[in-house]
């Protein structure tokens, strides 16, 4: 599920990178420094349309563009999911309180261990989220807590072992993106 760039998890890729680095203290700032280039990848900001379209409205509301494999081939407005981190790390720092830490160093083990495969390591974070959801208290909507919640994972983990940034940093991304990428969608959609 290692999507490039040009895929589905360059959304994923902004929010979560301006997540930590919207962190007040990280250990991890030189690791994170070094994920920049690849999160960050220059577009152009318009939207991709026919050779027929004026931009003008249709009818339904909507602007006339080309689909490919059936979603809209708009370009990515980083600067919204840049906001949308940056916002959900202040939400992040006061849920992170509410972590046992237990459950932070049994996950951080999971990634020191080079032979699980992204997959496991995968549903390894989910299965931490899963539970974090159940012990937890948190008010608001189920998918921004589980959003949440795997990205204070990712920090608190890549904080205590920053050497482990790339490895968490691309496991939160694919497990957002294949759990939260249409959440995350409707959250560019609103701001």
């Amino acid at each position: 599920m290692d999507q490039d760039l040009s895929g589905n998890v360059q959304v994923e890729r902004i929010l979560v990178y301006s997540f930590l680095k919207n962190c007040h203290y990280c250990a991890f700032k030189k690791e994170l420094d070094s994920l920049k280039s690849e999160v960050m990848v220059p577009q152009p900001k318009t939207f991709l349309c026919d050779e027929f379209d004026d931009g003008e409205l249709q009818t339904d509301g909507n602007r006339t563009g080309r689909f490919q494999n059936g979603e809209p081939s708009s370009v990515v407005d980083e600067d919204i999911f840049q906001v949308i981190g940056a916002q959900l790390a202040l939400i992040g720092d006061q849920v992170a309180r509410e972590i046992n830490q237990g459950v932070v160093n049994d996950l951080m083990q999971q990634f020191v261990n080079e032979n699980l495969s992204k997959e496991e390591l995968m549903r390894r974070l989910s299965n931490t989220v899963e539970r974090l959801m159940q012990t937890v208290p948190l008010e608001m909507e189920q998918e921004k807590a589980m959003l949440v919640l795997s990205m204070v994972l990712a920090r608190t983990v890549a904080n205590k072992m920053p050497s482990l940034l790339h490895r968490v940093f691309t496991t939160t991304v694919n497990y957002i993106s294949q759990n939260l990428h249409n959440y995350v969608i409707n959250m560019g959609q609103q701001n």
